[in-house]
């Protein structure tokens, strides 16, 4: 779906036309985060499973914070038993997440790598035993993923194939990386009476000096920069808010949160999938185009029989 907002109109392309829309000297900002197969199981040492969920997978380190499924009997100090003989140790409880711990870095990167399985979002229903997480683990990663950390997937950005982005490079369309590590926070949804009650988890994001550069540039110059996601812009912005002169950051923490109303200081239009209702995702969106305009775009997407969410169809709003 194209979005225009100046005509206030609706067009039903494929998204192999994408380039028809983007103007030579455009910038488009892909995030290369890579999703790691964040889920994995334990067992107690009294017999019961574990589901063990990371959460800050792009930490080089021996200790991860993670969510525990069932958690109500685990206790600091507890042992759980992996595959292969190994253990993970819980160092802390919290309220809602634990840190627990292995023997090194390379230890996590390995165990995760064997056995851990691709953690979808919670409205795609997988089976442990149906064989399709080797697929998923294919599937659910853009073709330019590049720094793993990641415990969901920057959705928009698996449209794109490597043609496609060749293409538009030879158009003369910028196409710049960042990294926003993408966290589980991202499908809780808003339940607060009062919006602006919801707290945003923070995620880690990491902005080149190369890709400073060329938003700089494109500022200065008056050109587009679009960028591809909710993921993209949540980085972008709260770059913007945190430093104003657009320096390179090696490890900024983003939690801001986008709502209609909001002023956006780096994006001119974006690439997104079609969004849960009441997340925040759909509030980003609709800051950017505008609360009534995507709820009528939203129901002539089901009028047409659009796929939403992660592995759904996507709409260029500009």
């Amino acid at each position: 779906m194209v979005l225009d907002r100046k005509r206030d109109g609706v067009e039903h392309r494929l998204f192999e036309d994408i380039p028809t829309y983007l103007h030579p000297g455009d910038v488009l900002i892909l995030n290369d985060a890579r999703v790691i197969p964040a889920r994995f199981y334990a067992q107690r040492e009294s017999g019961g499973r574990v589901e063990v969920f990371v959460l800050d997978g792009w930490e080089n380190s021996p200790q991860h914070r993670v969510l525990l499924k069932p958690a109500r009997r685990i206790r600091r100090g507890e042992s759980l038993l992996l595959e292969d003989g190994m253990t993970v140790r819980v160092v802390e409880r919290g309220d809602r997440e634990f840190v627990v711990e292995m023997d090194s870095p390379e230890a996590w990167t390995r165990y995760l790598n064997d056995h851990g399985v691709m953690p979808l979002p919670p409205y795609i229903r997988r089976s442990v035993a149906d064989g399709r997480d080797v697929l998923d683990r294919e599937r659910y990663q853009t073709v330019f993923a590049d720094r793993p950390g990641a415990v969901a997937a920057p959705t928009a950005g698996l449209h794109f194939t490597r043609d496609l982005l060749e293409t538009l490079e030879q158009r003369g369309i910028e196409v710049i990386r960042l990294t926003l590590w993408v966290g589980w926070g991202t499908f809780k949804p808003v339940t607060c009476e009062w919006v602006s009650e919801h707290v945003m988890d923070t995620e880690i994001y990491a902005i080149s000096e190369t890709a400073a550069a060329a938003v700089r540039r494109a500022r200065k110059d008056g050109r587009r920069i679009i960028a591809v996601g909710t993921t993209t812009t949540r980085a972008l912005e709260s770059w913007a808010v945190s430093h104003p002169e657009l320096e390179p950051v090696f490890r900024g923490e983003a939690s801001i949160f986008i709502t209609p109303g909001y002023r956006f200081r780096i994006i001119n239009a974006m690439i997104t999938n079609f969004h849960l209702p009441g997340s925040s995702l759909m509030m980003l969106v609709s800051a950017l185009a505008g609360r009534e305009r995507i709820l009528r775009a939203y129901e002539t997407a089901v009028a047409h029989q659009y796929r939403f969410y992660s592995y759904g169809d996507a709409m260029f709003i500009f």
